[in-house]
C-alpha cells in the first residue's frame, strides 16, 4: 500500500459502516412534550439538569404552497445554509432543497456567478440570490411566503456573540474531521467532495493562508497529504478532553438561554436562526451532554424549522 493511499483513508473508507437518518428521535416526535424527568428524554444524546424558563412558542402559520416552489441550494454542514432553512421551516413553506457536492463549482457558479452558499431561487420572479440574511429578509417581508415580519430582529446578544468565538477552535477541531468521516452527509457523499473539502478548511492551529495558501510561489499552501494526514489524526485522536471542555461550555450557553423555545426575551428572533444553525453541528459529536433546556431549545427548533439534526451519525 502506498503512502498516499494510506493518508487517502480518511476520505476513502467513513467511519460509519450502517445508515440511520440524520435525525434524532427527540426531533421526530413532539418535541414539546416532556417527561417527569428532564433525563427520560428519547433523544440519544445526554442532557443535565436544567429549568426551562416559561415562555410562549413560536406558532408556525398554515402550510403555504406556491405554484412553483422555491428551491435552496446548499449543503448540509453549513451553518449559513441551515439559517435559510431553518426559516422556511418555521415559516412553513414548502420549498425544493438541492444539496450539492461540495466540488460543485459548475451549480453555483452557473447561478450565481461563484461557488457560494446558500442560493435561493424563485422561479416564479425569474430570482436567483445568495446571502442568507438577505434571503431570510425576502422571505419574511412578502406576504406569499405567510406573515410577514413573523422573525423578530436581532437583539444584539454580546454574550452569545463572544460565547460562539470562545468555542470557535474548539468546534473545528471536533466537527469538521466528523463531516467527512460519516461519509452520509450529502456533499460528501463521494471521494471529490471529501477531499474538496480538506483541502480548503485548514484545522486548528493553522490559519487559512497557512493551509490554503494564496497562489503563488512562496505560498503555494500545505500539501494534500499532510492536511489529508491531519484530518486522519484529529479523527484518530481521543475526544474525550475536548468534549469534556465543550460539556462545560455548553453549561455557559445553557445560561445564556432565556427558555427552551427562544433563546432572547421577546420571541422568536434572528438570534435564534444564526446560534441554532451553528449549534446544530455540535450534534454530529458523540458523548457531548446537553443542558436540559439547551436539548429542548435544539429538539424543538428542528421540529419547527422541519431540519434534522445529527445525533445518529454522530461519531
Amino acid at each position: 500500500m502506498t503512502k498516499t493511499s494510506l493518508l487517502l483513508g480518511l476520505a476513502l473508507a467513513p467511519f460509519v459502516v450502517g445508515f440511520a437518518p440524520p435525525s434524532s428521535a427527540a426531533a421526530r416526535t413532539s418535541p414539546v412534550v416532556r417527561s417527569a424527568s428532564p433525563l427520560a428524554m428519547s433523544s440519544p444524546a445526554e442532557a443535565a439538569p436544567s429549568t426551562p424558563t416559561e415562555a410562549v412558542p413560536f406558532v408556525k402559520g398554515p402550510r403555504v404552497i406556491l405554484p412553483t416552489l422555491p428551491t435552496v441550494y446548499v449543503y448540509d454542514h453549513c451553518p449559513f445554509c441551515v439559517r435559510v432553512r431553518l426559516a422556511l421551516g418555521i415559516k412553513n413553506v414548502k420549498h425544493h432543497v438541492n444539496f450539492m457536492g461540495n466540488d460543485d463549482v459548475e451549480t453555483p457558479t452557473g447561478l450565481v456567478g461563484k461557488k457560494i452558499a446558500p442560493i435561493f431561487e424563485l422561479p416564479s420572479d425569474n430570482l436567483v440570490m445568495g446571502e442568507s440574511l438577505d434571503i431570510i429578509a425576502l422571505i419574511d417581508s412578502d406576504e406569499r411566503f405567510g406573515a410577514t415580519q413573523s422573525i423578530l430582529p436581532a437583539t444584539g446578544r454580546k454574550d452569545i456573540k463572544a460565547w460562539q468565538k470562545s468555542v470557535q477552535t474548539l468546534l473545528r477541531t471536533l466537527q469538521r474531521p466528523r463531516y467527512v468521516a460519516t461519509g452520509l452527509l450529502p456533499e460528501f457523499q463521494q471521494l471529490d467532495g471529501r477531499l474538496a473539502f480538506v483541502k480548503n478548511h485548514q484545522l486548528p492551529p493553522y490559519e487559512k493562508p497557512e493551509w490554503k495558501g494564496d497562489g503563488t510561489d512562496e505560498n503555494p499552501g500545505m500539501d494534500m497529504d499532510d492536511k489529508l494526514r491531519l484530518y486522519a489524526e484529529a479523527m484518530a485522536a481521543d475526544p474525550a478532553p475536548l468534549v469534556e471542555d465543550l460539556n462545560a461550555r455548553l453549561v455557559e450557553l445553557d445560561d445564556m438561554l432565556y427558555s427552551e423555545h427562544h433563546c432572547s426575551e421577546g420571541g422568536l428572533s434572528l438570534d435564534d436562526i444564526d446560534l441554532w444553525a451553528r449549534l446544530r453541528s455540535i450534534t454530529i459529536v458523540k458523548g457531548v451532554t446537553w443542558p436540559a433546556k439547551l436539548r429542548w431549545y435544539m429538539d424543538n427548533l428542528a421540529a419547527m424549522g422541519d431540519v434534522p439534526l445529527y445525533d445518529e451519525m454522530a461519531l
